[in-house]
């Protein structure tokens, strides 16, 4: 891929390096960085969806055994290894753990082992005894210089054992003080530790109604911070996840294990093992880094969202059936509507899923999408990356997402969609697609958050908490002009 002019020789020497591994292996390694107790519970579930997928009945896969195998295989080396000392023992994640108390890392490591399948490396995990009382300055400017050698020490040594070393996911949340202050703090040691690997973070935007009274100066601080250093921010917002949970999933007691099954779900959808096709007879193997170079080309646009379909209860699953045309349809229509979720329920009806709209919201928000892209047309999405999954994949036509109307008018065409297939079923879905988006979707909760606080700032609320561990005025202001810069900028696209 030819990067634009405004690209820095790092992001092409890193491009480079990344298209030659392609070459050479298509194992490419990831490391889990587990940050807070968001990022580690996220992780848990991550690492035992993946397993859960992996021991899936080979007679569901819908794929012969040899590619079964293959896709296990791939699956094991990207986000695991195996200890050569035994060959008895459970595959070993490729994670490292940190949090400030100990209960969550400890529960999460429990879990694991619990479940027969796989657990975590040992000594590999960090915590200690007292948290960060949900205050950012604590995080970043006292609990993560203390915890920086030990970390990154355990950092060095997943990379030692990762024969091609893909890049890193970051999972934490933006509201509490660990996940988001040593969060911060970890990634930017991260970054000069490993000054050409490809970072990609996940973070978890905080319920608009509040979790802690300073979460919006917890997400402005981080957010700021991750977006002078990672290569991309994949932003997920807990009102969609627990939207989808009640409307979609009927679930009636959400619990976040609930909501974190519905994440690693979707980033699973695009990391997962698979094929992606960048030119006309050209393809390689899935990898953060191939998606990191098509969908941030550009440092200063790197906020990602994602779409998923189709998202049911597990008990009805089996009963269903999908075809490509009409969910690649809904999708689309997601798409164009900024929806989070297809709003929407689904019935069975002559083996099919016919989906029926049981709100007008989604249909007014196509009319009103419309009717703007006919005054101003182009200016949606940047990049997309594409992902079908299951059954007779090779049929699922996607020339409506390669619409210009769907781009902005700079956006080279041929150049703006990236497709990744894979035939094997996954999380037991027959036909699945996933929508990972470089848009201007995350631009309003984003210039909402920066709002509040700095209303909250400009009226001093809170702010000796954070002058007292080490944070000054400067840096508030620092990181209001940061999210601000990025908010101009996708606005004027």
């Amino acid at each position: 891929m030819c990067l634009p002019s405004t690209a820095n020789d790092h992001q092409r020497q890193r491009c480079t390096l990344q298209g030659l591994y392609c070459f050479i292996s298509r194992k490419m390694s990831i490391i889990t960085l587990q940050l807070g107790q968001c990022g580690n519970q996220i992780g848990g579930q991550m690492f035992q969806s993946l397993m859960d997928d992996v021991h899936m009945k080979p007679i569901n896969t819908m794929v012969p055994p040899n590619k079964n195998e293959e896709y296990i295989n791939d699956v094991l080396s990207t986000f695991f290894y195996q200890d050569g000392r035994s060959e008895n023992q459970l595959p070993r994640a490729r994670a490292v753990m940190v949090d400030m108390e100990p209960k969550v890392i400890a529960q999460t490591c429990m879990d694991a082992k619990k479940s027969g399948k796989w657990q975590y490396p040992e000594k590999q995990q960090l915590s200690q005894q007292r948290g960060s009382g949900n205050n950012w300055a604590h995080g970043f400017c006292i609990h993560g210089p203390k915890a920086k050698d030990q970390v990154i020490e355990m950092v060095q040594k997943e990379a030692e054992k990762c024969d091609n070393l893909g890049g890193f996911l970051s999972l934490m949340s933006l509201a509490g003080g660990t996940g988001s202050g040593v969060g911060a703090y970890i990634t930017e040691c991260l970054r000069d530790e490993f000054p050409h690997a490809f970072i990609l973070n996940q973070v978890v935007w905080p319920y608009n109604t509040g979790e802690v009274i300073v979460q919006n100066y917890n997400a402005i601080l981080t957010l700021s911070h991750l977006y002078r250093t990672v290569d991309a921010v994949i932003v997920m917002q807990n009102d969609h996840l627990h939207k989808i949970c009640s409307q979609l999933l009927n679930i009636k007691k959400i619990s976040f294990k609930d909501i974190n099954k519905v994440i690693c779900h979707k980033l699973l959808s695009i990391l997962s093992p698979g094929t992606l096709h960048k030119y006309p007879g050209f393809t390689c193997s899935n990898s953060i880094g191939e998606i990191m170079e098509h969908m941030v080309p550009v440092s200063d646009y790197k906020l990602l969202t994602m779409k998923n379909i189709p998202q049911m209860p597990e008990s009805s699953i089996q009963f269903s059936s999908f075809q490509w045309h009409g969910l690649l349809k809904h999708l689309r229509q997601m798409l164009i509507a900024d929806a989070a979720m297809e709003e929407g329920r689904c019935k069975l009806k002559e083996d099919r899923v016919i989906f029926e709209a049981s709100q007008v919201e989604l249909i007014g928000r196509l009319r009103s999408v419309m009717k703007h892209q006919e005054e101003e047309p182009n200016t949606t999405n940047h990049w997309l990356t594409f992902n079908v999954r299951g059954k007779d994949v090779t049929t699922a036509d996607t020339t409506a997402f390669e619409d210009s109307m769907l781009y902005a008018p700079w956006v080279p065409p041929g150049g703006a969609l990236l497709k990744g297939t894979q035939p094997r079923v996954f999380n037991q879905y027959e036909k699945s697609a996933c929508l990972l988006s470089n848009s201007k979707s995350p631009i309003v909760q984003m210039d909402y958050t920066v709002g509040k606080a700095w209303n909250m700032f400009s009226s001093r609320g809170y702010v000796h908490q954070y002058n007292k561990h080490g944070l000054v005025d400067e840096d508030f202001v620092d990181s209001f002009v940061t999210l601000e810069q990025v908010i101009a900028n996708y606005k004027n696209l």
